[in-house]
């Protein structure tokens, strides 16, 4: 899979006030746009051999991070797959028509959601840990 600018995904007005109408999203939609911290998070969890960071992305300038993905070597695990960080910066640059940053994120997934107004597991309409966990097995890791 190519890198896809998660902007494309973005949620609609009755998508971001329901919660059951966001989940019900394509899994590639839900979390591109809404649940992408959950995905990041879940994907280093998923190797905990591997030294994967989680990266996030804003428009220059700006302090909210509107996008979130995992980050090992290069590689970016986001909602697209795996692909060179690069390629995924692109896309979201292309998309939003206007230069963007990437952060690297150190504190914990609590912390950022307090800081980024996002919302822990417990907070959707159903617990999106296991979907995430599904959808990380579906792609293959670079280093294999």
């Amino acid at each position: 899979m190519t890198a896809e600018a998660a902007g494309v995904f973005r949620r609609t007005a009755i998508e971001r006030s329901d919660q059951r109408i966001s989940w019900e999203r394509t899994d590639q939609a839900f979390f591109a746009a809404g649940a992408c911290h959950i995905l990041a998070w879940v994907c280093r969890e998923s190797h905990p051999d591997r030294p994967i960071e989680i990266a996030g992305v804003r428009m220059a300038g700006d302090w909210q991070v509107f996008h979130v993905y995992a980050l090992w070597e290069g590689w970016a695990f986001d909602h697209s797959g795996w692909n060179p960080e690069p390629q995924l910066m692109a896309a979201n640059t292309n998309f939003e028509g206007r230069p963007l940053e990437r952060i690297t994120i150190a504190e914990g997934l609590a912390q950022f959601c307090a800081t980024h107004h996002s919302r822990m597991p417990d907070q959707y309409w159903r617990d999106p840990v296991p979907r995430a966990r599904e959808y990380v097995s579906r792609y293959t890791p670079p280093w294999t």
